[in-house]
């Protein structure tokens, strides 16, 4: 196997692992309660969610209460992530990146109208959501790089490492993703009091989120694909976890 071939491979896997996890996880369950799952599961879930996103791990109870004031506040001032309120996509990132750390770190409290059954595991959210760790997982990802480059090929790929940013913040950039161009461009299916829109009609990319018009007229929802053409793979995912007992879809409203 090339190197090319196998940086890709190993980019693609972070990629989509680390998306699934976040829009499985800290989207659908912590945020939106879609479904329910035992404690064990939940634990199981924490683990995998510090695994596949690495560096840029974000704890399940903050993203969850950032995200919730986001659907209530979406384009307005209190949003935490819009693009009518930054200069541009990076200040947005920045914007959430400072609010983020600010509530995990106490500075700001939590609203409690946001809390409500969140996944609380803090112990391990210390251990997970570090600068210790963070670093690890970057270097990792550099020794891999660096193995593959140099030592398995001739060192000719070296444009590979400009890959690493975007594994060193893979999370938060695929945050950027949604809520910038999801509120920029794409089209509507549904008319809501915020400027959501579908990315694409085949979200083969985002794994469903770019589904992000549905999702704002139907939160509760968490099946995000409504045409025909639109295809949520995170939902045959929920649905097959639920017919095996991993979870338990909730009752739709």
């Amino acid at each position: 196997m090339s190197v090319l071939a196998i940086i890709l491979i190993f980019f693609f896997a972070h990629w989509y692992l680390s998306l699934f996890t976040q829009t499985f996880f800290n989207h659908r369950y912590s945020a939106h309660q879609m479904f329910t799952m035992s404690k064990t599961w939940e634990k199981v879930f924490f683990v995998l969610t510090w695994v596949f996103q690495g560096s840029s791990y974000l704890s399940p109870y903050t993203y969850g209460a950032m995200h919730r004031a986001h659907h209530m506040y979406a384009d307005t001032e209190k949003d935490p992530h819009s693009p009518k309120f930054s200069s541009g996509m990076w200040d947005m990132m920045w914007k959430t990146k400072l609010l983020y750390s600010d509530m995990w770190h106490g500075r700001i409290p939590y609203d409690k109208r946001f809390t409500r059954d969140l996944p609380e595991w803090w112990a391990f959210d210390k251990f997970a959501d570090s600068w210790p760790m963070r670093i690890m997982w970057a270097l990792l990802y550099i020794a891999f790089y660096v193995y593959v480059i140099n030592f398995y090929g001739d060192g000719s790929f070296w444009f590979l490492y400009f890959l690493l940013p975007i594994h060193f913040v893979m999370g938060p950039f695929h945050g950027a993703i949604i809520n910038w161009f999801a509120h920029k461009f794409g089209y509507v299916n549904y008319k809501v009091n915020d400027t959501s829109k579908n990315l694409m009609p085949l979200d083969v990319l985002m794994l469903g989120e770019g589904y992000h018009n549905n999702h704002h007229a139907h939160g509760s929802d968490p099946n995000f694909g409504k045409k025909w053409y639109e295809i949520d793979p995170v939902y045959i995912a929920i649905i097959v976890f639920n017919g095996i007992g991993i979870i338990k879809l909730r009752p739709k409203i």
